[in-house]
């Protein structure tokens, strides 16, 4: 058995169980603060087959509410969350919700299964609350295997095999290249349905199954146990983490048209769904030499509905649009000042910035960053302008190396930005460069210093790509916060490759073919993407990635380190980041979990009083 703590793998095999007997207890523990969301993962492997090559045996997981010797509880889907890990390039990623309490999956020989384990005890009582997770490996033969074809079961396969038919039926006068993606999508459902364990009887090899594979019902009982802290984390978080989310990428997924009421609760759900991994979303539109236009809620200001947005305690920053959202006329500044007057005067104004443009080359580009500043500073003077760059630009006046001349961007902006966003890969391995950059900016007057990664840096730096390890996914935000850095920004959550077909035409289609997902091209796999569209996995909600798990980690570690700095001091703070082994350098940071127990486990019992 192998457990990956905090987000790298349990392994359990099943059937028999290796080291592990029929009806063994095995103890899975997690500890973690109040607000705080602790993931563990649990890998399945079957020792031998089912019924023969290729084919799939079930296995069926039931998971208990988790109960307290007070008679507190962490209900079962909503404190306690059960996922599949599905592997997108060969890689470990999608987070697939399985049903709870109890849910079947199929198993295939030679492969592994990984499932993780969630749980987030939101104002949940201090204490330790126990259950247990049963996984049964269930019988191989024909008639067992009828009996375990449960009604939903049932249900599942007959839409699959209906939206099959309505896949291919008709398609007369159907284009060349539509019927071909059609056909493919058709034959991916076909194999799916046939490779199920309601058909293993029939599959190739099955009469040879060896007798150790039809012994039934030898089942694993793993205990949970989950310690809530006396501490609690902020609800607000401490470092704005603000990422785009493209809203051309959910009308083209979706299908929806721009500002339709579809399209108002798309946003709002992506919203809603991402606010709990601690990130302070925005969306995004891109225009003409990487101008964006940026806003957190979709609402005019004076709209009954954009309280939800601006005044949620969750939300640590939010993006203002420069123009309007759903047109832009000669009214364009009316409507800018507006929008302004009305959120300067809430409590919330602290959190708004503008995001006009990404990574300005030239002065040209520069002074229009400047222009529309003056513009947005004539209504509200204190009001955060950020601006993203990996450069100086390319033709200033500037003498000596290019990093000098990106030291000097501040000078160039200055007072049309507040928030100075680099890109980590500037810095390389080299983390003295950063007193050079912040030596250039004035926090006297408001001005911060936030970092981004986006292609950037690469392995073995911290970065979010796909196949990199899960202390390197969370290392990004030790880096951060050992840096100094005040906030951080990634450019795109949702960025995964445009649908082949048309979604309002062939919706059916698309929800066959969004099953391979696909990264753009001439980006890292993964850049740009941190959870998956829910349709492709069959669910109603974004299917995050373990990538995005481990940010929340991440995020969720500033804050330990914040609580520990507020009584030692940051210096303190540092020292306790090194001395565990957890980031001492963006190329040296633990690659094992357990000095991250060991540093949370010390800040703990240090700032528990």
């Amino acid at each position: 058995m192998l457990v990956y703590s905090g987000g790298d793998p349990v392994y359990i095999t099943v059937p028999p169980v290796e080291g592990v007997a029929g009806g063994g207890l095995d103890m899975l523990s997690l500890l973690a603060a109040r607000n705080e969301r602790e993931s563990v993962q649990i890998a399945l492997r079957p020792k031998v087959s089912w019924g023969g090559p290729g084919t799939a045996g079930a296995v069926q997981i039931h998971c208990s509410d988790l109960c307290s010797p007070s008679g507190d509880r962490l209900l079962v889907g909503q404190s306690l969350s059960l996922r599949r890990v599905v592997p997108i390039l060969g890689v470990p990623d999608a987070l697939v919700p399985l049903d709870l309490p109890v849910s079947q999956i199929n198993l295939f020989h030679g492969d592994n299964i990984n499932l993780g384990i969630s749980r987030c005890s939101c104002g949940q009582p201090p204490g330790q609350y126990q259950g247990q997770l049963l996984i049964t490996a269930l019988t191989a033969d024909a008639e067992s295997a009828n009996q375990s074809l449960v009604k939903n079961e049932k249900s599942q396969l007959y839409q699959e095999l209906k939206n099959c038919l309505e896949i291919v039926d008709p398609i007369d006068g159907s284009p060349f290249e539509e019927m071909v993606e059609r056909v493919k999508s058709a034959t991916s459902t076909l194999r799916r349905v046939l490779m199920s364990p309601s058909f293993s009887e029939f599959s190739p090899g099955y009469s040879d199954v060896m007798e150790e594979d039809v012994v039934t019902n030898l089942s694993v009982r793993l205990k949970l146990c989950v310690t809530v802290w006396e501490f609690t984390l902020p609800l607000t978080p401490s470092l704005p983490a603000v990422f785009g989310v493209s809203e051309t990428v959910i009308e083209d997924r979706f299908g929806v048209k721009h500002g339709t009421d579809e399209w108002y609760n798309a946003l709002d759900q992506h919203f809603e769904w991402l606010l709990q991994y601690r990130i302070s979303p925005f969306f995004c539109r891109w225009g003409e030499s990487m101008r964006v236009l940026a806003y957190t809620c979709p609402w005019p200001a004076d709209h009954p509905n954009s309280d939800k947005y601006y005044s949620n305690p969750r939300l640590a920053a939010y993006a203002v649009p420069y123009v309007p959202i759903l047109s832009c006329n000669d009214a364009a500044k009316d409507t800018l000042r507006k929008e302004v007057e009305i959120l300067k005067s809430k409590p919330h104004w602290q959190k708004a910035y503008f995001y006009l443009w990404d990574e300005p080359l030239n002065l040209e580009q520069y002074n229009s960053i400047r222009d529309m500043s003056a513009d947005i500073r004539s209504y509200a003077p204190d009001a955060r302008v950020l601006t993203t760059y990996y450069c100086g630009p390319s033709d200033a006046p500037v003498s000596g190396s290019s990093f000098e001349a990106f030291v000097k961007v501040p000078t160039y902006l200055r007072p049309h930005t507040q928030i100075f966003c680099t890109s980590e890969w500037v810095l390389g391995n080299r983390e003295d460069l950063v007193k050079d950059i912040l030596s250039e900016l004035q926090p006297e007057d408001g001005e911060e210093w936030w970092t981004y990664v986006c292609m950037g840096p690469t392995d073995p730096h911290p970065n979010w790509h796909l196949g990199m390890r899960g202390t390197q996914h969370r290392a990004v935000m030790w880096r951060v916060w050992k840096e100094g850095g005040t906030g951080f920004l990634y450019w795109g959550a949702n960025c995964y490759d445009k649908a082949t077909v048309p979604a309002p035409r062939y919706w059916k289609l698309l929800m066959y073919a969004s099953r391979r997902i696909r990264f753009r091209r001439g980006l890292p796999p993964g850049d740009g993407v941190l959870f998956y569209p829910g349709e492709a996995f069959s669910s109603s909600q974004p299917v995050a990635s373990l990538r995005l798990e481990r940010i929340l980690s991440g995020l969720q570690d500033i804050e330990y380190l914040r609580l520990y700095s507020e009584k030692y001091g940051r210096e303190e703070g540092l020292a306790l980041l090194e001395k565990t082994g957890v980031y001492l350098g963006p190329e040296r940071y633990t690659l094992d979990h357990s000095p991250i127990d060991s540093m949370r486990a010390e800040i703990y019992r240090c700032c528990r009083s």
